[in-house]
């Protein structure tokens, strides 16, 4: 028997406006809300809404039918400030006892890479978001963008979380297939399961591609991948953006009556079904352990960090975003902590981003800048300003590095860590 894992990330930063050198120590209005509320909007209108309304219609008609979602809270507040419909539309998917809500960072953020404290913090406070909207306690985690290693894995263990999520990448897995339920290594007993690459870019990113030599991607050609794994594996792991329904691939493409038509042609084998990542990890055996030293991610070509951490610029902001947390929390200021913590999401180094390859279009899909240094003297102006504000409160100069001046088309000189020198704010 072989079933499907179908887990959806859902995720919309707060992006900021263009906060220029004139704004610092006068303006803190740092996040663009017209340009939120629009994108929220969009999406919600051409994505989550519909999308929602079909998975519902398949959770009625098939009761075999069943999802697994992670919401970034930062995503959830704009749902509710923005679009409170769609909030809702989740809610009820909710209610049907068939749709799953993982735990990930409040803020989509890479926060364990940096701060362990804080990571835990986002963590817990996601969960009781959770718990709040959905009536769920999630027991599995999913960490930004399938960024992954067994320090990562032990640490989860150790929160009390039995499951975790990653790429399936075939260097980790080597012969293994991704379409088992395997073992963190240095863990007790925390399951992994992997995404099957293939067969969810094939959904994700291939299926309105004309110069695919599959294309058009039918369904009935599509099961019949699927049912190839009969025998030869007992999970597959279908992950990817919720977007990629209705905005990523547009709906006349036929995307969503390939959502509508699949559940029907893959149940016709009597031995296949859909399970949630919790039944998943549940109703399969452990069959392998899976050891991940380096960090694994689900972005790019390389599956690496380096979608956000590949250059100097995003290494010295996020590097000065993170020196400047501790001073930002002893104020005891929230708003000012909130918006710190808001400059933690993932995204914002993501638009740094100066590696264009075949996934270039996923790099600057809702990115608001003209450029990877335009995101980046908007973002250390904004962390200038609140560097300011912490000083000011706390009455004691900071170890900061501001910015000033615009950048040339070379990246900005942020030396490595072990040579970069500090100056006080």
């Amino acid at each position: 028997m072989v079933a499907i894992c179908f887990y959806f990330q859902v995720h919309q930063p707060y992006r900021l406006r263009n906060y220029s050198v004139f704004d610092i120590g006068r303006k803190t209005d740092y996040f663009d809300d017209n340009k939120n509320r629009e994108v929220l909007r969009k999406v919600g209108r051409k994505c989550y809404l519909p999308t929602n309304n079909v998975l519902l219609d398949l959770i009625k008609h098939h009761p075999e039918f069943k999802a697994t979602f992670c919401i970034s809270g930062v995503c959830l507040e704009q749902m509710r400030d923005y679009m409170p419909e769609v909030l809702e539309s989740f809610k009820t998917l909710a209610a049907t006892g068939r749709v799953e809500f993982l735990a990930e960072t409040y803020y989509h953020s890479l926060s364990f890479l940096y701060d362990k404290e804080e990571f835990e913090s986002q963590v817990t406070k996601h969960t009781e978001l959770i718990q709040e909207l959905f009536g769920q306690t999630p027991k599995v985690f999913r960490n930004t963008e399938l960024i992954y290693n067994n320090e990562l894995a032990n640490h989860v263990e150790g929160m009390g979380f039995n499951a975790i999520l990653s790429e399936g990448w075939d260097p980790v897995l080597g012969w293994r297939s991704p379409n088992f339920v395997y073992k963190s290594k240095t863990t007790n007993n925390l399951k992994l399961l992997m995404k099957n690459y293939k067969l969810s870019d094939d959904v994700a990113f291939r299926f309105s591609n004309k110069s695919w030599n599959e294309w058009p991607l039918t369904v009935e050609k599509y099961v019949d991948w699927l049912n190839s794994n009969n025998g030869n594996g007992e999970v597959i792991n279908l992950f990817m953006d919720y977007e990629t329904f209705g905005e990523h691939q547009w709906e006349d493409t036929g995307i969503f009556d390939f959502l509508r038509a699949l559940p029907h042609e893959f149940l016709k084998h009597p031995d296949n079904s859909f399970v949630t990542v919790s039944e998943a990890v549940t109703n399969f055996p452990v069959r392998d352990e899976v050891d991940m030293h380096h960090y694994v991610s689900w972005a790019d070509l390389e599956r690496d960090l380096s979608a956000w951490l590949g250059n100097s610029m995003q290494q010295g902001a996020i590097r000065e975003l993170y020196k400047l947390g501790e001073a930002v929390k002893e104020t005891g200021d929230e708003e000012l902590t909130e918006r710190w913590r808001r400059l933690t999401t993932s995204d914002h180094f993501y638009y740094m981003c100066t590696k264009w390859f075949a996934d270039g279009d996923v790099h600057k899909y809702f990115n608001p800048y003209d450029s990877p240094y335009e995101a980046y003297i908007a973002f250390m102006n904004v962390l200038n300003d609140i560097a300011i504000r912490a000083k000011v409160k706390l009455s004691r100069d900071l170890t900061f590095r501001p910015v000033t001046a615009q950048p040339s088309t070379h990246v900005l000189p942020y030396m490595d860590k072990e040579t970069s020198r500090e100056q006080t704010l």
